[in-house]
């Protein structure tokens, strides 16, 4: 097949060789100028670490000459090397200050490969790729991502332990120059003295040492300076709701809260906000390792979504971030997918109990009907108030008891979990407890009679969600069942309608599988699930939810492409602290809890949504 090329006198030229004429598709330039940079940064630092790589007449003479091009340009050549590959991944991502860094180090690796290697092929493929870089200059436009100074310490360790690694890689890279035959020992203090400048105990002939300290001492003089620069660059902290940001939400909520469940969440004070032009819609987002993620819904009126998800789009794009949403509705997936063209996949059911239909009665309750009696008869009692009507004393207890029965010290909750008790502005939210006043150790307990807690967001005016769930682990089983029916029975008097519970992910594939007839790739896929399940608790929250007999809410992730789930699925776990980057203990600096206000953050914990069936 051919076609006429605008402009060609000539006639007909095929398809292919017009693509390759014109050059590729802007949109995949940095893509493919981040693949180059790693090639390039590959080249540099082979030709400055393996002598059989530079084949040129000169290196005889160049070798002999201490201190002059030779070794200089090696050292050149290593760090612009190393420094590429540093970069490539920010020109994938169009971060216009890994743009203008590459701009500086291509013409300087190039400078060097031709003075060490004198390798003409070295030096076009850096010159074709900084012209590649100039003339897309306007797709590396993204801006620098939230930042902190931690990132000088990750630096200094992985920057010094690939140091290490390619040190001991330049010091043994020249078999017949070294003088005797040195350890491994002497080879890795060779490094260790040769990365702060200082001569080590393995001795060259025909002037390599030069060559060798001058590249380690290159090595050195990178991590440390990449490390000051981190250290004490302005730092950039991630956005986080301020109290103007927070007041227009609530505005929002109070009069499209019941749309979703999810909204209230929306008020976690570590996450950002967006809103439409309009300000009737707004979309709250949190940016986890490059992936703004999304919870729940747009705030706000539906026909104000399309503003709100636009600028959510313009902010991926402005910081080259990868946008996705965790747990939206059906109808917040069709927004989404029809006005941004991302796609949909189911991600699980949310359960929903309605509170007019719920009873303890009937065979299909006997289970849970049974184990409420019984703690029942084991002397636990339960109440179930606003938070508005507990005295400041006895908050104060639940908010300590809450903290303390956390269990582990990873912190998590992010698309159904507010992060804090009690705060101005939830007065609306529902807190169920469970006593026992005639245990022998309350006097002893700094919670007194205290056993377990359910805190419950709003839902609108007639709804509530489920956001915490803790309990004394001396407390009996079942005081998870035992709050939960309390509250459901509470509710009418409350005026509450509809209780959201805990989410259920890949519900719908746990439901069929077991049944009869399910075919081999369902029952495989149940398998697998099942297996996960020893960690992430997916079949046990699914059958601790389906002891209410809820109706199923199906709920959403959108993404750009397939290629995007594993990265966003990896986000999203990091969010809801499955998976926790933090620096270890010894390097984290212990801070009091802050006072009960909006933006306080206390996160909730594994045991508080994802409990395991009795």
């Amino acid at each position: 097949m051919s076609v006429t090329v605008d402009g060609d006198k000539s006639g007909l030229v095929p398809v292919r060789v017009r693509r390759i004429l014109r050059g590729p598709r802007p949109e995949k330039v940095p893509a493919l100028v981040g693949t180059a940079c790693t090639l390039i940064g590959l080249i540099d630092i082979a030709a400055g670490v393996f002598p059989r790589f530079r084949a040129s007449r000169m290196h005889a003479l160049a070798e002999v000459l201490p201190g002059t091009l030779g070794p200089l340009s090696a050292a050149l050549s290593l760090s612009a090397g190393v420094l590429l590959l540093l970069l490539a991944h920010g020109l994938k991502r169009h971060k216009r200050r890994a743009w203008r860094a590459a701009v500086v180090l291509l013409p300087l690796g190039a400078t060097a490969q031709f003075i060490w290697r004198h390798s003409v092929l070295g030096v076009l493929l850096s010159l074709v790729l900084l012209a590649l870089l100039l003339r897309h200059r306007g797709q590396f436009a993204a801006l620098p991502d939230p930042r902190s100074r931690w990132r000088a310490l990750a630096n200094f360790v992985v920057m010094g332990a690939g140091s290490l690694a390619l040190g001991l890689v330049i010091v043994s890279a020249h078999p017949r120059r070294v003088i005797g035959s040195p350890s491994l020992t002497d080879r890795l203090e060779h490094v260790l003295y040769g990365l702060f400048g200082f001569e080590g105990p393995v001795g060259y002939s025909n002037g390599v040492d030069w060559t060798v300290g001058y590249s380690l001492g290159a090595l050195g003089m990178l991590t440390a300076l990449t490390t000051i620069y981190l250290a004490f660059r302005p730092e950039h902290p991630a956005a986080r709701l301020t109290d103007e940001d927070e007041v227009r939400l609530r505005a929002l909520l109070d009069q499209h809260g019941g749309r979703d469940s999810l909204g209230h969440f929306a008020l976690r004070s570590d996450k950002g906000v967006v809103f439409s032009p309009s300000g009737k819609a707004a979309v709250c987002y949190r940016v986890v390792s490059g992936v703004m993620l999304a919870s729940g819904d747009p705030i706000g009126d539906v026909e104000a979504w399309p503003g709100a998800i636009e600028r959510f789009m313009d902010e991926a794009k402005a910081h080259s971030w990868t946008p996705a949403v965790m747990g939206c509705s059906e109808t917040g997936g069709q927004v989404w997918t029809r006005e941004t063209g991302l796609d949909a996949l189911e991600l699980g059911d949310e359960a929903v109990v309605d509170v007019a239909d719920f009873s303890l009665s009937g065979r299909a309750m006997r289970n849970v009907r049974q184990m409420v009696k019984r703690i029942e008869r084991n002397g636990y009692t339960t109440r179930v108030r606003r938070v508005r009507d507990l005295d400041p004393t006895e908050l104060e207890a639940v908010r300590r008891a809450a903290a303390d029965w956390r269990g582990t010290d990873t912190e998590r909750g992010f698309s159904m979990a507010l992060g804090r008790i009690g705060a101005p502005g939830d007065g609306d939210a529902v807190i169920a407890t469970a006593h026992k006043t005639d245990d022998t150790d309350a006097s002893d307990s700094p919670y007194g009679d205290l056993k377990a807690i359910i805190h419950f967001v709003p839902w609108g005016t007639d709804g509530m969600s489920l956001e915490l769930m803790r309990r004394d682990r001396s407390a009996d089983p079942g005081m998870n069942e035992l709050l939960i029916v309390a509250a459901l029975q509470a509710s009418p008097a409350l005026g509450i309608a509809r209780v959201s519970l805990n989410f259920a992910m890949f519900r719908a594939a746990l439901a069929r599988g077991e049944k009869i007839g399910a075919g081999p790739v369902l029952r495989v896929w149940r398998g697998l699930l099942v297996f996960l399940s020893r960690w992430f608790q997916i079949e046990s929250l699914y059958k601790f939810n389906a002891k209410f007999r809820p109706r199923w809410e199906p709920r959403f992730v959108v993404y750009r492409t397939s290629r995007d789930l594993p990265r966003i699925g990896f986000a999203a776990m990091q969010a809801e602290g499955f998976v926790n980057l933090a620096l270890p203990r010894p390097f984290t600096r212990r801070r009091p809890a802050p006072a009960p206000r909006p933006c306080a953050h206390i996160v909730p914990t594994p045991s508080e949504r994802e409990v395991r069936a009795a």
